[in-house]
Protein backbone atom coordinates (compact mmCIF):
# COMPACT_ATOMS: atom_id res chain seq x y z
CA UNK A 1 0.00 0.00 0.00
CA UNK A 2 1.42 3.66 -0.33
CA UNK A 3 1.06 6.16 2.44
CA UNK A 4 0.31 9.69 2.47
CA UNK A 5 2.50 12.07 4.50
CA UNK A 6 3.59 15.39 4.74
CA UNK A 7 7.27 14.58 5.10
CA UNK A 8 9.69 14.38 1.91
CA UNK A 9 11.93 11.90 3.57
CA UNK A 10 11.22 8.78 6.00
CA UNK A 11 12.86 6.82 7.58
CA UNK A 12 11.55 3.49 6.98
CA UNK A 13 13.62 0.42 9.00
CA UNK A 14 17.49 0.38 7.34
CA UNK A 15 16.80 2.69 4.56
CA UNK A 16 15.62 5.90 3.39
CA UNK A 17 13.26 6.78 0.86
CA UNK A 18 11.58 9.47 -0.75
CA UNK A 19 7.84 9.99 -2.84
CA UNK A 20 6.61 11.39 -5.80
CA UNK A 21 4.13 14.11 -5.46
CA UNK A 22 1.15 13.61 -7.00
CA UNK A 23 -2.23 15.43 -7.34
CA UNK A 24 -3.45 14.32 -3.61
CA UNK A 25 0.19 15.18 -1.70
CA UNK A 26 3.28 12.40 -1.28
CA UNK A 27 3.04 9.24 -2.35
CA UNK A 28 5.37 6.51 -0.77
CA UNK A 29 6.96 3.89 -2.53
CA UNK A 30 5.53 0.31 -1.84
CA UNK A 31 8.11 -1.35 0.87
CA UNK A 32 6.29 -4.72 0.46
CA UNK A 33 7.88 -5.16 -3.01
CA UNK A 34 11.01 -6.86 -3.54
CA UNK A 35 14.46 -5.10 -3.21
CA UNK A 36 15.23 -5.43 -6.92
CA UNK A 37 11.48 -3.53 -7.60
CA UNK A 38 12.44 -0.56 -5.61
CA UNK A 39 13.63 2.51 -6.98
CA UNK A 40 17.42 2.07 -7.92
CA UNK A 41 18.26 5.12 -5.14
CA UNK A 42 16.82 3.35 -2.09
CA UNK A 43 21.10 2.94 -0.24
CA UNK A 44 20.42 -0.22 2.41
CA UNK A 45 22.84 0.76 5.21
CA UNK A 46 26.43 -0.28 4.58
CA UNK A 47 26.31 -0.33 0.89
CA UNK A 48 26.90 2.93 -0.49
CA UNK A 49 26.02 4.12 -4.00
CA UNK A 50 24.45 6.55 -6.54
CA UNK A 51 22.51 4.95 -9.12
CA UNK A 52 19.83 6.37 -11.36
CA UNK A 53 19.07 3.95 -13.73
CA UNK A 54 17.80 3.95 -16.66
CA UNK A 55 14.36 5.78 -15.69
CA UNK A 56 12.24 8.28 -18.42
CA UNK A 57 13.38 11.49 -18.50
CA UNK A 58 10.38 13.39 -17.09
CA UNK A 59 9.27 16.57 -15.78
CA UNK A 60 9.38 16.42 -11.73
CA UNK A 61 8.90 18.92 -8.97
CA UNK A 62 9.23 18.98 -5.19
CA UNK A 63 8.36 20.82 -2.66
CA UNK A 64 9.18 21.19 1.10
CA UNK A 65 8.15 22.95 3.65
CA UNK A 66 9.58 24.47 7.00
CA UNK A 67 8.66 27.07 10.05
CA UNK A 68 10.94 29.36 11.64
CA UNK A 69 9.07 30.44 14.76
CA UNK A 70 10.22 33.63 16.75
CA UNK A 71 9.03 36.23 19.46
CA UNK A 72 5.58 38.14 18.37
CA UNK A 73 8.32 40.96 18.77
CA UNK A 74 11.16 39.32 16.18
CA UNK A 75 8.56 38.99 13.44
CA UNK A 76 6.77 42.47 13.81
CA UNK A 77 10.47 44.22 13.58
CA UNK A 78 11.17 41.25 10.88
CA UNK A 79 7.82 42.56 8.82
CA UNK A 80 8.50 46.69 9.18
CA UNK A 81 12.28 46.37 7.91
CA UNK A 82 13.97 47.09 11.41
CA UNK A 83 16.58 44.25 11.07
CA UNK A 84 20.34 45.20 11.04
CA UNK A 85 21.40 43.56 8.17
CA UNK A 86 18.86 44.59 5.86
CA UNK A 87 16.28 43.00 3.28
CA UNK A 88 15.38 39.62 5.27
CA UNK A 89 13.11 38.34 3.20
CA UNK A 90 15.09 39.38 -0.40
CA UNK A 91 18.27 37.34 0.80
CA UNK A 92 15.85 34.51 2.51
CA UNK A 93 14.91 33.76 -0.95
CA UNK A 94 17.95 34.44 -2.97
CA UNK A 95 20.14 31.93 -0.05
CA UNK A 96 17.38 28.89 -0.52
CA UNK A 97 17.60 29.05 -4.38
CA UNK A 98 21.30 29.38 -3.98
CA UNK A 99 21.33 26.31 -1.29
CA UNK A 100 18.90 24.12 -3.95
CA UNK A 101 21.42 24.70 -7.15
CA UNK A 102 24.37 23.45 -4.68
CA UNK A 103 22.76 20.54 -3.52
CA UNK A 104 24.96 18.27 -5.06
CA UNK A 105 28.07 20.11 -3.41
CA UNK A 106 26.71 19.75 -0.03
CA UNK A 107 25.16 16.17 0.32
CA UNK A 108 27.22 12.96 -0.62
CA UNK A 109 26.23 11.08 -3.71
CA UNK A 110 24.10 13.41 -4.59
CA UNK A 111 23.71 14.00 -8.09
CA UNK A 112 24.04 17.28 -9.52
CA UNK A 113 20.74 18.17 -11.93
CA UNK A 114 19.91 21.09 -14.42
CA UNK A 115 17.07 22.89 -12.00
CA UNK A 116 14.49 23.58 -14.25
CA UNK A 117 13.35 26.28 -11.56
CA UNK A 118 13.77 26.70 -8.00
CA UNK A 119 11.77 28.95 -5.73
CA UNK A 120 11.14 29.88 -1.92
CA UNK A 121 8.20 31.57 -0.75
CA UNK A 122 7.97 33.04 2.36
CA UNK A 123 4.42 33.94 4.28
CA UNK A 124 4.30 35.85 7.82
CA UNK A 125 2.45 33.05 10.54
CA UNK A 126 0.72 34.74 13.19
CA UNK A 127 -0.31 31.22 14.58
CA UNK A 128 3.58 30.48 15.11
CA UNK A 129 4.38 33.18 15.30
CA UNK A 130 6.78 33.31 12.49
CA UNK A 131 7.52 32.48 8.82
CA UNK A 132 6.56 29.59 6.80
CA UNK A 133 8.75 28.72 3.89
CA UNK A 134 8.42 26.65 1.11
CA UNK A 135 10.88 25.99 -1.42
CA UNK A 136 9.53 24.14 -4.61
CA UNK A 137 11.99 22.62 -6.89
CA UNK A 138 11.62 21.58 -11.04
CA UNK A 139 13.58 19.92 -13.33
CA UNK A 140 13.32 17.73 -16.22
CA UNK A 141 15.29 14.99 -15.99
CA UNK A 142 15.99 10.83 -14.56
CA UNK A 143 15.80 12.04 -11.13
CA UNK A 144 13.56 13.77 -8.55
CA UNK A 145 14.85 17.02 -6.63
CA UNK A 146 13.35 16.83 -3.35
CA UNK A 147 16.65 16.84 -1.82
CA UNK A 148 17.06 20.41 -3.71
CA UNK A 149 14.10 21.46 -2.27
CA UNK A 150 14.76 20.30 0.90
CA UNK A 151 18.28 21.94 0.76
CA UNK A 152 16.65 25.00 -0.48
CA UNK A 153 14.16 25.29 2.49
CA UNK A 154 16.68 24.55 5.18
CA UNK A 155 19.13 27.24 3.81
CA UNK A 156 16.64 29.53 3.64
CA UNK A 157 15.00 29.02 7.57
CA UNK A 158 18.92 28.62 8.50
CA UNK A 159 19.20 32.49 6.97
CA UNK A 160 16.14 34.10 8.02
CA UNK A 161 17.98 32.66 11.91
CA UNK A 162 20.99 34.18 11.05
CA UNK A 163 19.76 37.68 10.19
CA UNK A 164 17.53 38.07 12.78
CA UNK A 165 19.39 36.35 15.97
CA UNK A 166 20.91 39.58 17.44
CA UNK A 167 17.11 39.92 18.18
CA UNK A 168 15.87 36.92 19.22
CA UNK A 169 18.51 33.90 19.70
CA UNK A 170 15.31 31.51 21.39
CA UNK A 171 13.98 31.07 17.40
CA UNK A 172 13.39 27.13 16.49
CA UNK A 173 13.58 26.03 13.36
CA UNK A 174 11.25 23.24 12.48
Amino acid sequence: SSDVCSSDLVMQGDFYTAGKYGEEGLQMFDQSKAVDERPTYVVFNGSVGALVGDKAITARIARARGVVRMQPRTRERLLAGDTPKGDVFATVRIAGIQGGKRTAELIPLCHPLMLNKVSVDIKPDDTLPGLRVTATARVTGKTGVEMEALTAVSVAALTVYDMVKAADKSMRIG
